[in-house]
């Protein structure tokens, strides 16, 4: 599971001074359960998911990943993560396997296991037809998946995914939420930020809602749906930056 408490992370500005990316967040995430973080650009997704997945350092606050501090004890989260970024980096002149075969070895697996995991990963997000192409000549769909194969091959129990579908075409996106829904169902907890209304509502067991580093709600969709006179989850979103706007200023 991943439980985050008082979170906050500051930044220097020249300009501004301190600027907080985020501000003392709260959530957690069960096993078999999808979290999802819904904002804007720049509300604190990223930053927050960097955090969880040991990338950045909080200035305070406490985040674990199945009961290990993701700040005091780093190497050993890590092992329970699978982190996909949007700056997920891949080489062009290795093809998907190769990629994989790599990023196994890094992670200490075995050849038999590697095998086996990348077979498992080409079939379920149908990679089959190119995973012996080289990723400088794959299309953004593609890569995409590759992406989400090389966070997936050590088998984590625990999924961060930072906008996964983004540029996606909509077959591709359908694959990758399908994959989704079955890391659930296997009883993995799954982190998904996301800007997509459609996906949070279909996805989502619980969604917070974040604007300038800070939770502005946070729930199912019916409790959210119970505090605001609104149904839909696109107009509560914007109800409720409209009003962290107005509270501001």
């Amino acid at each position: 599971m991943i439980k985050v408490n008082g979170l906050t992370k500051i930044f220097y500005d020249n300009k501004r001074g301190k600027v907080a990316a985020i501000n003392n967040l709260n959530f957690h995430c069960q096993k078999g359960k999808i979290f999802g973080l819904l904002g804007p650009n720049g509300a604190g997704k990223t930053t927050t998911l960097r955090i969880l997945a040991t990338m950045m350092q909080p200035t305070c606050g406490t985040a674990e990943v199945n009961g290990i501090d993701v700040v005091n004890n780093p190497d050993e989260a890590r092992k329970q993560i699978g982190f996909l970024s949007g700056e997920t980096g891949l080489y062009d002149r290795f093809t998907p396997r190769e990629t994989l075969k790599f990023f196994g070895k890094i992670n200490g697996m075995e050849n038999k296991i590697i095998d086996k995991k990348m077979s498992e990963i080409f079939q379920v997000l149908d990679m089959e037809n190119f995973k012996d192409v080289r990723v400088g000549k794959l299309s953004t769909g593609m890569k995409q998946k590759l992406s989400i194969g090389r966070c997936i091959l050590h088998d984590p129990t625990v999924l961060i995914l930072d906008e996964p579908t983004v540029g996606l075409d909509i077959i591709t996106a359908r694959t990758v939420t399908e994959y989704v829904k079955k890391c659930k169902e296997q009883g993995k907890c799954v982190i998904y930020s996301t800007h997509i209304m459609s996906e949070a509502e279909k996805l989502c067991d619980d969604i917070g809602i974040i604007h300038r580093g800070k939770l502005l709600a946070i729930g199912t969709i019916k409790e959210l749906q119970k505090h605001s006179s609104l149904k839909d989850l696109e107009e509560i979103f914007f109800d409720l930056i409209e009003r962290s706007g107005a509270i501001n200023e």
